[in-house]
């Protein structure tokens, strides 16, 4: 005789769940928003406090912070030995300071005059000035990534050169006088410490982001040791293209917004010297660090202005502050651990201490 079956359970209403990505993606957005709102804040507060040379000493620091953490994923994370970034930042300097030019007049006549159509007109004239400053170090890279040390740094040091040179006889462009836009007053003043900041922050995150991600492991990976990097199956020509691409695009925004915090840019803004300054800033932060990049940025851009007053003992005492951080720090100042991993790391030590003591 068989038993009486129990009835089923009411199933209850399948629930719809979101998508995995979407609490992610309104996340980021919120995140994002609240940093425009911060930065936004922040430059009224600043222009309240600050004169008009501190204002200008930040913007140089957020610039240089942007050029040293785009240089930083050549020449740190991946290793290779890049010595004409000056030359990238020159054509995205100059392209986004004559297509901002011609776009300008347009753009009014579509948004109307305002602080929309300056901030549309700046934002996309830095962006084709990054995809031409990228353009430009895929057609270096392509060929010229299959060198490794000193063969690469004397191709980079060439191509530097060569862009300073046919920038200082295009006619078009002002030749050697250097280019002032088509008003008297000169480029329009777009660039400002919310812009400057807002990419800064975009580009470290990017960098960021490249470097903890599997494409940052390949590229560390090439750096300790290109060939058995190969060997495993990493592709690291396109790996190197790639990089030196990204970087060439980060300094082309560097550039773009150093034209526009002045009246006009000139060749000699972009001769070697400006590379070398590149390379102490990623030497001093730490080579393959992103925060480290970023410290010697603004360490770079605080010592040459708080020196400016010495003249010609200036560059002295910086050459011996130099020597002096690589004889007692020569990995910089982070070495290639990151800030926030740091901050960590002490916060954890002192809740163990303080754990430990309170048993």
């Amino acid at each position: 005789m068989s038993q009486p079956t129990a009835p089923a359970a009411p199933t209850a209403a399948p629930v719809l769940a979101p998508p995995p990505g979407a609490p992610r993606w309104w996340l980021r957005a919120l995140v994002a928003l609240g940093v425009v709102v911060v930065l936004q804040l922040l430059q009224g507060a600043l222009q309240a406090v600050l004169i008009e040379y501190a204002q200008r000493i930040l913007l140089i620091a957020g610039i240089n912070v942007i050029l040293a953490v785009s240089l930083n994923l050549i020449n740190g994370t991946t290793g290779q030995f890049s010595i004409g970034h000056a030359g990238f930042m020159a054509i995205g300097a100059y392209g986004s300071a004559y297509l901002g030019v011609q776009l300008a007049p347009v753009l009014s006549s579509w948004l109307g005059v305002g602080a929309l159509a300056r901030g549309v007109t700046f934002n996309l004239a830095l962006l084709l000035g990054a995809l031409l400053a990228g353009l430009s170090g895929l057609c270096v890279g392509l060929p010229s990534l299959r060198l490794r040390g000193d063969y690469l740094a004397i191709v980079t040091l060439g191509f530097g050169e060569i862009i300073r040179i046919l920038f200082n006889n295009a006619q078009f462009l002002g030749a050697a006088t250097g280019y002032f836009g088509d008003s008297p007053a000169g480029l329009p003043p777009y660039t400002n410490l919310f812009w400057v900041f807002l990419w800064a922050v975009i580009i470290i995150t990017a960098a960021w982001n490249i470097t903890f991600a599997q494409t940052g492991r390949s590229l560390a990976a090439i750096r300790e040791d290109e060939i058995a990097a190969e060997a495993m199956g990493t592709p690291t020509t396109r790996l190197k293209v790639l990089a030196f691409t990204l970087s060439a695009a980060g300094a082309g925004i560097a550039g773009g917004l150093f034209a526009h915090m002045q009246a006009g840019i000139r060749p000699e803004d972009f001769k070697f010297d400006k590379s070398i300054d590149m390379i102490v800033m990623i030497i001093v932060g730490g080579l393959g660090s992103v925060s480290g990049a970023a410290l010697g940025g603004v360490f770079v851009a605080v010592s040459l202005e708080l020196m400016r007053d010495l003249h010609e003992y200036r560059l002295v005492l910086y050459a011996l502050l130099l020597i002096l951080i690589m004889l007692l720090r020569p990995q910089g100042i982070l070495g290639t651990r990151e800030l926030p991993h740091l901050v960590l790391s002490l916060l954890r030590r002192k809740a163990h201490s303080r754990a430990g003591e309170a048993r």
